[in-house]
């Protein structure tokens, strides 16, 4: 049975969980999945827009220690580098979300600990039912969150608020998440209020989409001089591309039918 399974509809990937009898709790084919599907999903330019899901009950519960292989030799390989990356297994899981060129939106509801609130976390947005449950776990089982962590939280989070949040291993609600900024929004139906969040971004250039998820995630806590250098090459490629052409050409109220992608 596959980890993830994947449905395109008019534009939108929906990549799901598909663990739903463990709460898609992060065991060794999970974690693989989530490292190579967004390799899969780069490569079809039909994909616009990725909303990211679990099925049953939960988004996903965190790790399945005995399932993810943590003792041993296993071990030592799965923290080594990911073939071709700067990541190992587990950070990759994530990471390769956040490097995917177009935006990714987590639709959460249930529980999200753990591992899994580090998946949510490498998405662009983050949409979740006021009452989920979300915990940076590790803390509770003598571990940190190493899944890219320690990335995400310092891009969502004030330090004190990162590091209570870790410590403790609190459990929080959605409405919570909202205010710390952990989530983008929280709505009743996540995947509608994700579905809808997609519907707008299609309207919009795919190239001009991956240009300002590359540069924002590139330059953010970067310095100004390598932050206006990326946006300067960034912006020259997209005026060079024939989205932008399409974009002039349809004027400020057209609806240009876009190229496929070329950026990423």
């Amino acid at each position: 049975m596959d980890r993830i399974t994947v449905e395109v509809r008019d534009g939108i990937a929906y990549a799901t969980l598909n663990r739903a009898d463990k709460m898609n709790s992060l065991d060794l084919p999970m974690l693989e999945a989530l490292a190579t599907v967004p390799d899969r999903l780069a490569r079809d330019r039909s994909v616009r827009v990725v909303i990211l899901r679990g099925d049953g009950r939960a988004f996903c519960t965190g790790l399945d220690f005995a399932g993810a292989k943590l003792q041993g030799l296993s071990a030592v390989r799965n923290f080594g580098k990911f073939p071709g990356q700067k990541t190992n297994l587990f950070q990759q899981a994530c990471w390769a979300w956040r490097e995917l060129p177009v935006p990714v939106i987590a639709a959460v509801h249930g529980h999200c600990y753990g591992g899994g609130l580090q998946v949510a976390l490498a998405a662009d947005f983050r949409i979740a039912t006021p009452d989920c449950k979300l915990s940076v776990m590790e803390a509770r089982w003598g571990l940190i969150p190493d899944m890219t962590g320690s990335v995400t939280l310092r891009e969502l989070l004030p330090m004190d608020v990162a590091k209570r949040l870790t410590m403790t291993a609190e459990v929080f609600s959605g409405t919570d998440a909202l205010g710390y900024g952990l989530v983008t929004a929280v709505a009743d139906d996540p995947l509608l209020a994700a579905e809808e969040l997609a519907a707008q971004l299609i309207e919009r250039s795919p190239d001009a989409l991956a240009a300002t998820k590359k540069l924002f995630d590139a330059t953010w806590t970067s310095p100004p001089r390598w932050a206006f250098w990326t946006e300067s090459l960034l912006q020259l490629r997209l005026l060079r591309g024939r989205n932008h052409r399409l974009a002039r050409k349809a004027g400020r109220d057209g609806s240009p039918v876009w190229a496929p992608r070329s950026l990423g």
